[in-house]
């Protein structure tokens, strides 16, 4: 054990206690999925922008959005049932390794496939211009480009999940203005989006969102909400002229819906793992609180450390969201994929965030540097918050220095006090 191993091991860490709190459940069965899809498609308001004969384009984006490849293959269904030819084209800016190759597979590990949507899925990250902005931040106009194929379609339908971003505030967050404006503008038009930071989304994504309804085929926006368990709660179709008008109510909707961790205020946050599938920033500091790497994000716990663990299978590599960490693991540090983290790190310009945290060779000792170098707080009775990921925290850890506060607040404390179940190597796992 060397120097840095040894001031660990001086760190006893307190015993945790599981609890449980409780969200509101309402959500769509997924066989309950494609008539609700052509339920909210043909609503007679809507009209009829389906034509027979005529090319539909529908957006996939890369999040882990729940019940992805039923709610795509449901919309597809419903172009058919109408006459049209759909096909999906992946609209996620740089996702996947800037690649087109990348960005089907991402799709594929979703669900999402030619063979159970029934339609083709045309990736590329070829782009078009198709038209100027009216002034942006500084007075300035941009040139804003979309994915070829969907320009070229006869219609597009822009599917996505509307929730609170990561990364900044404002009336259009994720959603469907964001998957117009960048997952749509591919690599370029993310790029350009992103010029300014993120100070500045909160301006730049509806001002590429309504060129694109003015000067792009868009025939629908078909928005998702999801519950605070990640299950498909929601869906709202609407009408070109009504996204503008109508999609910040939908996402002050999805804000109530997030599962945040009970307590304003931690020591430490250990979260377990972290993953492009999770969150765009790996962990949603909507949840897990603002960082350095995310100044405009208000809300979540104010923790003094976090320590992350591991990355999930499901992120490839892609390790966005370390920077926003002060230890991590060996484990996670040798999975990191730098290509595929450093290429969305560069488009959204949020180089903070792949920054390399401390170092530890096991899950125990980034636990214990974590909490060794938090300023202030009680050393005696620290307070530890342990969550899987930030979007599962029904069932979390607690320290049981919290376990007062747990009950006064309502949680269901299911299990311990007990100690940390660390292995004979200082793992969880």
């Amino acid at each position: 054990m060397g120097v840095v191993g040894d001031l660990c091991a001086e760190v006893r860490l307190p015993r945790m206690l599981k609890v449980k709190q409780h969200f509101d459940r309402e959500h769509i069965e997924p066989e309950d999925i494609p008539p609700a899809v052509a339920a909210q498609l043909s609503r007679p308001e809507l009209g009829d922008p389906i034509k027979p004969g005529k090319r539909y384009a529908i957006t996939c984006g890369s999040r882990g959005v729940a019940n992805a490849a039923v709610i795509t293959k449901s919309i597809a269904a419903f172009i058919k049932s109408r006459g049209g030819l759909p096909f999906a084209v992946p609209a996620m800016g740089s996702h996947g390794g800037a690649s087109a190759e990348g960005q089907k597979a991402l799709l594929a590990g979703y669900g999402v496939t030619e063979e159970f949507i029934g339609c083709p899925i045309l990736s590329s990250m070829e782009t078009v211009l198709i038209g100027g902005s009216g002034p942006g931040p500084g007075g300035k106009s941009y040139g804003v480009r979309i994915d070829k194929n969907a320009a070229e379609a006869d219609g597009i339908i822009v599917a996505g999940r509307i929730k609170p971003h990561t990364d900044f505030h404002g009336p259009y967050e994720s959603g469907i203005m964001k998957m117009m404006a960048i997952g749509l503008g591919k690599r370029e038009g993310a790029d350009v989006c992103h010029q300014n930071g993120f100070g500045y989304m909160a301006e730049m994504v509806p001002l590429f969102g309504k060129t694109i309804i003015t000067y792009a085929p868009v025939v629908l926006g078909f928005g998702i909400l999801e519950n605070a368990y990640g299950q498909t709660c929601k869906f709202a179709a609407l009408r070109p002229d009504e996204i503008e008008a109508e999609e910040p109510a939908l996402l002050e909707e999805a804000r109530s819906h997030l599962p945040l961790i009970p307590f304003d205020s931690a020591d430490v946050l250990v979260v377990d793992r972290i993953g492009k599938d999770i969150s765009g920033d790996g962990m949603d500091p909507n949840i897990t609180g603002p960082s350095p790497c995310s100044p405009w994000v208000t809300g979540g716990i104010k923790a003094d450390r976090t320590a992350v663990l591991d990355l999930t299978e499901e992120t490839h590599g892609a390790a966005l969201g370390i920077g926003a960490a002060h230890t991590i693991t060996r484990r996670l540090f040798n999975k990191i994929d730098y290509e595929a983290t450093y290429v969305n790190a560069v488009t959204s310009r949020g180089i903070d965030f792949v920054r390399i945290p401390c170092i530890l060779e096991n899950d125990r000792e980034a636990v214990q540097l974590a909490l060794r170098t938090c300023i202030g707080g009680d050393p005696a009775r620290p307070r530890i918050v342990r969550i899987a990921d930030s979007l599962h925290t029904e069932v979390f850890m607690i320290s049981e220095a919290m376990e007062e506060e747990a009950r006064i607040k309502g949680l269901e404390i299911l299990e311990g006090p007990a100690p940390w179940p660390f292995d004979t190597n200082g793992n969880l796992w």
